[in-house]
């Protein structure tokens, strides 16, 4: 059984790095934990500021995976849907 979200406090919508045109998992990561030390309540993955438009639906799932796995249940997550399509 799934327990209940509770949501208070600041959510951060994370930024997506890059390094030779792919996602920069090492510094996403390390952005994650950053932000969580730093005091954030949870963690928006390719939300408004993560470049959910020009990541292919892989690098989307992607990039979301690594967010939970580095937060490891410290905070919750919340994956941000937008994408372009037609």
């Amino acid at each position: 059984m799934r327990s209940k979200l509770s949501l208070k406090g600041s959510l951060t919508a994370l930024v997506t790095p890059f390094k030779n045109g792919g996602i920069d998992e090492e510094a996403f990561r390390a952005h994650v934990d950053w932000q969580i030390k730093s005091g954030t309540k949870g963690l928006v993955p390719v939300g408004t500021t993560g470049e959910s438009p020009t990541l292919t639906h892989e690098e989307h799932r992607r990039v979301v995976e690594l967010c939970v796995q580095e937060t490891n249940g410290r905070v919750p997550v919340v994956a941000g849907a937008g994408s372009n399509n037609t």
